[in-house]
């Protein structure tokens, strides 16, 4: 890798920096476009100086045509990422998935860049057939009048395009689903720091005793939880061995309900709970956990148990809780 020239669209968002990191320490040059209107300068503090950093739109053409100038390949994870958005702001979540779809593809037969790498989600397949779910599982959007599903059928459309682009105009398209990534800085609209948020600031109200904790739905819900050094760890791979309009799943296969996820987070703040069960969030899946057998067929390992990633995560957010936005 070392010289390739390398654009990543959305790199100070969470996943996006850490994949720039790696591909710096790679031996990469890399170059980063990003409004920082999800993301943040904090994140590529370490490499800053061993980057290029652009600030823009991924929906301004313009700008995503100049960014992508000279470089020999691109890896788009610009999108609005955090179910809230999704139920808040479909629209915006759409504008950004579709048109900055459009303008990287655009940009990249402009310049000749005949290498792409996009990030995609598990929500492309929303409730699955089947678990673990392979890359086989057909793609729907169950409820066009349901906010939430404004993310996912943004991602199925970028899938769409870039393959059947890439038969005509790349070299080599990779696509990897990301399955329910954490790790520190993630963002705030996730379950795992809403749970440390929520955790810390009724132990603050309440010194002693059990604490009585909402959740959405029966707490049986599941999500297999993949490590952000672990995600990287994949793309990496993917992007040495995968095949051209390859698409693999990156995550855990340790299956977790949203029960345990709670009382993990309880025991690491050495408190006990009481959960109280609440209505679903509408369109969730009761349960996800990936195949990922076709990228360990590459070399993929996850090495990061829930167990080890939750302390330096929860460590994170309960000592940059003021960063938390407001109400």
């Amino acid at each position: 890798m070392s010289g390739a020239k390398i654009l990543v669209t959305g790199g100070s968002g969470f996943i996006g920096s850490a994949l720039v990191k790696a591909l710096v320490r790679a031996g990469a040059k890399v170059r980063v476009l990003d409004d920082n209107s999800r993301g943040s300068p904090r994140r590529l503090a370490d490499v800053e100086k061993d980057i290029e950093f652009i600030a823009g739109d991924i929906r301004d053409a313009a700008a995503v045509e100049q960014a992508a100038k000279g470089v020999d390949e691109v890896h788009h994870l610009a999108f609005v990422n955090g179910t809230e958005f999704f139920y808040q702001s479909p629209e915006l979540v759409l504008d950004v998935g579709v048109r900055g779809m459009i303008n990287v593809i655009d940009a990249c037969r402009k310049h000749g860049i005949g290498n792409l790498v996009l990030a995609s989600s598990s929500e492309v397949y929303q409730t699955p057939p089947r678990i673990p779910t392979d890359e086989s599982a057909p793609l729907v959007v169950p409820d066009p009048l349901n906010p939430r599903y404004s993310y996912g059928a943004g991602k199925l459309i970028s899938e769409v395009m870039a393959i059947n682009f890439g038969r005509k105009y790349f070299e080599r398209v990779l696509i990897f689903r990301p399955h329910n990534v954490y790790g520190p800085d993630m963002g705030w609209q996730h379950v795992v720091p809403q749970f440390a948020l929520r955790m810390q600031t009724l132990a603050e109200k309440q010194p002693d005793g059990p604490l009585r904790f909402e959740i959405q739905g029966t707490g049986e819900e599941t999500r297999s939880f993949c490590f952000v050094d672990d995600l990287v760890a994949g793309v990496m791979v993917i992007r040495e061995k995968g095949e051209h309009l390859g698409i693999y799943h990156i995550g855990t296969t340790e299956e977790v309900s949203m029960a345990d996820l709670a009382q993990r987070i309880a025991e690491q703040a050495g408190r006990e709970i009481e959960l109280m069960a609440g209505p679903p969030a509408p369109g969730g899946a009761m349960r996800r956990c990936p195949d990922i057998s076709k990228l360990g067929n590459l070399g993929y390992k996850p090495r990061v148990p829930l167990s080890a990633g939750l302390r330096p995560t929860l460590a994170w957010y309960w000592s940059h809780a003021e960063l938390a936005p407001k109400a």
